[in-house]
């Protein structure tokens, strides 16, 4: 019993220090994808990042071993940045992401088990939303923010009628087709 409690101890102490979504994005609003990037190089990668100023990094799980590279990450970045991954499809991922020491899933797709799930583990949940009833329904099972996904299929004024009837607090973040121009 006295073991369990200062698990719990441990636990509540490391989840305060870490970074939250909204410091993250207030300090810069992008996140990086790690995309096809294995565990070797992971790290040297995201410190680049960190160092140009991102907060927020996702590896993938159709990445070459991305539970090792999510790991190995959170053990470094894990109070300077959100680490996390993304692809994630289902609530059995969830739990494995999870283990790996992640806090943040993004997903293509706004399946509400894997919102529901991240939720219940504490973590930030960014599911992706093409529309705004997907939008709505991701946020009703919980979603902390909504990636905007193909964001080249939704253009900036489609995104400004959005922003009028979504959650002012609920960010939105395209990814997809995002360049300088739009």
């Amino acid at each position: 019993m006295l073991g369990a409690a200062v698990k719990i101890g441990k636990q509540a102490f490391y989840d305060q220090v870490q970074m939250t979504l909204d410091d993250a994005l207030d300090q810069c609003p992008l996140i990086a994808i790690l995309r096809g990037v294995g565990p070797d190089t992971a790290v040297e990668i995201t410190q680049a990042l960190y160092e140009a100023g991102i907060r927020i990094v996702e590896v993938p799980l159709n990445s070459p071993l991305p539970l090792i590279s999510i790991a190995r990450l959170c053990e470094l970045f894990s109070k300077t940045m959100l680490v996390g991954a993304g692809t994630v499809l289902s609530a059995p991922q969830v739990s494995s992401v999870r283990r790996a020491g992640a806090r943040l899933v993004v997903a293509p797709n706004g399946n509400d088990q894997v919102i529901r799930r991240t939720r219940t583990l504490g973590m930030v949940s960014i599911p992706g939303v093409a529309t705004p009833s997907e939008a709505f329904a991701a946020i009703e099972a919980g979603a902390s923010a909504l990636k905007l996904f193909p964001a080249e299929a939704i253009p900036p004024k489609v995104l400004k009628a959005w922003r009028a009837v979504l959650p002012e607090q609920v960010a939105l973040i395209p990814v997809g087709g995002v360049d300088a121009d739009n």
